[in-house]
């Protein structure tokens, strides 16, 4: 067995003995072809760890916080489909160019407070980044998670994650990349 399938196994044990709030049960995992369509739909393709998650596990409700969000559509939870926040954030980050949505990043879980985590689906490790939309400015809303969407998903599985009671004195870093991904694109 893999690293990433003994992984997938951890995940699933975990979510199918845990409820995030406001899910009645863990949704059933989604097929190939809303996977297709999500891809579609964002111009570019889930990390394939991301996309394992949604397709045998559940459409979100696991992992920490309130869980995963659903990927297409919104679940009892309340919570807006991952694919409907990411453009959204986009377009509102067009309207409002002094808080830019990055390109290829794709929030995954709510932490409240319209605090963000998500996937940078551009990044080959697919880092986990939160974002905090209440900091001062858009350069100081954005830091580095995990490096890597399987790091993310160990830290939540170990209880270690900086979100948990008994983890004192972490601090995240700024995400170097914010500026280089948002940049306007040059005229020709």
């Amino acid at each position: 067995m893999t690293e990433i399938e003994q992984l997938l196994t951890r995940v699933t044990a975990q979510a199918r003995n845990s409820r995030p709030w406001g899910w009645p049960s863990l949704p059933a995992p989604v097929d190939a072809t809303t996977l297709d369509r999500a891809g579609q739909t964002l111009g570019f393709p889930l990390p394939p760890l991301l996309a394992a998650l949604y397709e045998r596990v559940g459409d979100g409700g696991f992992g920490p916080s309130y869980g995963l969000l659903p990927l297409l559509d919104s679940a009892p939870s309340g919570e807006p489909a991952a694919v409907t926040q990411y453009l959204t954030n986009r377009e509102y980050g067009r309207k409002n160019p002094d808080r830019p949505w990055p390109e290829g990043v794709l929030p995954i879980s709510h932490w409240g407070c319209g605090m963000y985590a998500c996937v940078d689906c551009r990044d080959p490790q697919a880092a986990v980044l939160l974002y905090d939309p209440n900091a001062d400015g858009a350069d100081g809303a954005w830091f580095v998670d995990a490096p890597s969407l399987t790091d993310w998903l160990r830290t939540w599985l170990e209880g270690t994650g900086w979100y948990e009671e008994t983890d004192e004195g972490t601090d995240l870093v700024l995400w170097a990349g914010f500026r280089t991904r948002t940049a306007p694109e040059r005229a020709l």
